[in-house]
């Protein structure tokens, strides 16, 4: 939020500012009992859990600060960050459930590629390989649909109804007569799949303010990344014993689980959605319209919507270079880490001599890299970005999200080289899995800074997340298509000596660039906040 918009509206700005917590805002740890219990020199009054700042994705800065004003939503019980903290985390828990389901069936199928390939009669790598990836087609998709429907109907509702299609089209894979139908519902449950990554950002910033909000991403995040390392462990023992149809069946029953847990709990948590159902129910349309009236404008009109939000994440990929950049850079890593999927089967079982079922044990090492990444990523991020503004006077900027971003960048390609080479080299094959979880580690801990920095630059963010999300998608959708080639070409060592030279030139310069430069340019971008 600028400070033009404040100095615009004195008399709502001077009561959203009177309004803000100095024990919340300052980033100083207060016990969740404190937070919860009513205390007696404010009549009763519980004390709010850091309701006090902006959402992340707001259409109208200015005017959601004469709102928030007007009705106190800052303060008001209902609003998702001043729920208490179990029942946020709650909320957080279920849909990183939801998030882990869906990538979980992106890559459960990697390990048994050659027993399907077997199946269809497929002889064609592209072939073989388009039918673990091309769920990535739709799976980038599906955002650009579902994040501006969260935005009409709510979040709560496109998760479970895109879980239960997503159950539906497992089924479908499952069962497939031929290859064309499977890759039909393969393409289909990427779409119904990404739910959860077209909702689980807005969540996440619906229930935690700016300065609480590390933490909770980063086990929203461990969803997407960890999902498709856990899925080929257990994958290739399902395809070993029972077949591989059995995947897609262990899958469906997953996302039944997740059901069973999330329709009955999971509550709205959408702020304008929220607003509006209460405003709908006091039963006097103009007195909601009139409270409401940025409100009623920008959810009101279901195809300006869809419009407006399909069309803002290329804008800003288009016309931001901090978005396209960093972009870009989770985009490399993401299209690396889906290549390691397709090629694995052929390192582990071609090269070291593993069973389709012991092969998905190859996997661990990125879940390793990831979990270690989850705890000490989201832990630095938290006192680095906590430290900086307390030396900053207590005022927050994007820029301090880079340090955790530059630390973990130096991780990504010193795990390629090393997985690469030591595969080259036919070392023991525990070498190649360390140098897959040293890249693991790179990763997780450069994607919670960058969707941070995102969510904390652009007034758009959900579309900047979305953008972000098209672009990697289809890097994850492309790599593995043409991995054997390049592998063939280049050799192991010399095809990831290629991919980790990339990871330097964008993951490396341009944050330190950021750092130094980030604020200048956000101020002088019309898309930043």
């Amino acid at each position: 939020m600028s400070t033009t918009q404040l100095t615009d509206t004195p008399a709502p700005a001077e009561a959203f500012k009177a309004s803000r917590s100095p024990t919340i805002s300052s980033g100083t740890h207060v016990p969740v009992d404190e937070l919860s219990t009513p205390d007696p020199a404010k009549n009763g009054a519980a004390v709010l859990h850091g309701g006090e700042g902006l959402s992340a994705f707001p259409e109208d800065k200015k005017e959601e600060v004469l709102e928030n004003a007007e009705d106190d939503w800052t303060h008001d019980p209902i609003n998702p960050r001043n729920w208490p903290f179990r029942k946020k985390w709650i909320m957080v828990s279920i849909v990183s459930l939801y998030t882990f389901v869906t990538p979980l069936g992106s890559s459960m199928m990697a390990p048994a590629l050659p027993d399907i390939a077997s199946h269809y009669g497929i002889t064609s790598q592209t072939e073989i390989a388009a039918t673990l990836s091309v769920f990535l087609v739709t799976f980038a998709i599906g955002p650009l649909f579902l994040a501006p429907i969260s935005e009409i109907y709510g979040r709560s509702w496109v998760l479970h109804i895109g879980n239960l299609l997503y159950l539906a089209f497992n089924f479908g894979c499952a069962y497939s007569p031929t290859v064309g139908s499977l890759i039909g519902f393969r393409i289909l449950s990427g779409f119904v799949g990404s739910a959860p990554i077209a909702c689980g950002g807005g969540t996440v910033s619906d229930l935690f303010s700016e300065k609480e909000r590390a933490s909770a991403m980063a086990i929203y995040s461990l969803g997407p990344l960890l999902g498709p390392v856990i899925g080929p462990v257990a994958g290739g023992f399902i395809a070993e014993s029972i077949g591989f149809k059995y995947i897609f069946v262990v899958v469906a029953a997953l996302s039944a689980i997740a059901a069973i847990l999330g329709i009955p709990f999971l509550r709205e948590t959408y702020h304008p959605v929220i607003r509006l159902r209460r405003a709908k129910k006091s039963g006097d349309p103009e007195k909601a319209a009139k409270a409401h009236p940025h409100l009623i404008a920008e959810h009101g009109g279901k195809l300006h919507r869809l419009y407006i939000d399909m069309t803002r994440p290329f804008i800003l990929l288009t016309q931001s270079i901090i978005c396209f950049l960093l972009s870009a850079y989770m985009a490399l890593m993401y299209g690396i880490y889906y290549l390691m999927f397709a090629i694995f089967p052929e390192v582990f079982t071609g090269i070291y001599g593993f069973s389709i079922g012991t092969g998905g044990l190859a996997y661990i090492g990125l879940g390793v890299g990831f979990f270690l990444a989850t705890l000490f990523g989201a832990y630095f991020a938290d006192q680095v970005y906590a430290h900086l503004v307390k030396k900053n006077n207590g005022v927050g900027k994007p820029e301090f999200r880079i340090p955790a971003l530059v630390f973990g960048s130096f991780f990504v390609p010193v795990g390629v080289l090393w997985y690469g080479w030591s595969a080259q080299a036919h070392i023991h094959w525990m070498m190649p899995i360390v140098g897959t979880g040293i890249f693991g580690f790179g990763m997780m801990t450069t994607f919670l800074p960058i969707q941070l920095y995102l969510v904390d630059t652009f007034t758009y963010a959900a579309s900047a997340l979305a953008a972000a999300s098209v672009f990697r998608s289809m890097l994850g959708f492309a790599f593995p298509l043409f991995g054997s080639q390049m592998f063939d070409a280049l050799g192991l060592g010399g095809g990831n000596s290629l991919l980790a030279g990339l990871a330097i030139l964008l993951g490396i310069p341009f944050p330190i660039f950021l750092w130094f430069y980030g604020e200048r340019m956000r101020a002088t971008s019309s898309l930043a906040r």
